[in-house]
């Protein structure tokens, strides 16, 4: 999904719209650190299978260890329980994404990134 826009006025409101999203999705850690966890952020960017953005999420490991930069403080791979339909539980996969992390994760997503990456740039992360 691309955004054009005609006027400030509506480019202003995607951008709201962003920090909306991510900042209502941001978690706080028992050490004050922020961090998103990638299911969330899958769904706040329209991904409707894991599988698909857990690609997506790989591509970003990469790119910060071509940079040289530890994925291990900014992927920290957890463990969730899933309630499923039957009353069971199952255990899935999930990331804690730092807010670094959820930048080159939004880039990676390519047009599906783009709240994301309206957000990070107002926020001046990038």
């Amino acid at each position: 999904m691309f955004f054009f826009y005609d006027d400030e006025t509506e480019a202003n409101e995607v951008s709201n719209y962003s920090e909306a999203t991510f900042e209502s999705i941001k978690h706080i850690n028992e050490y004050g650190q922020e961090f998103w966890y990638a299911r969330e952020l899958q769904e706040a960017l329209e991904y409707a299978e894991w599988r698909n953005f857990y690609k997506v999420i790989c591509k970003a490991m990469e790119s910060c260890e071509n940079a040289e930069i530890g994925t291990y403080e900014h992927f920290v791979e957890v463990n969730k329980t899933s309630v499923m339909p039957n009353g069971g539980e199952r255990v899935i996969e999930d990331y804690e994404l730092s807010r670094y992390a959820c930048y080159p994760g939004t880039v990676a997503a390519g047009g599906n990134g783009a709240y994301g990456n309206n957000h990070y740039e107002s926020e001046g992360y990038i």
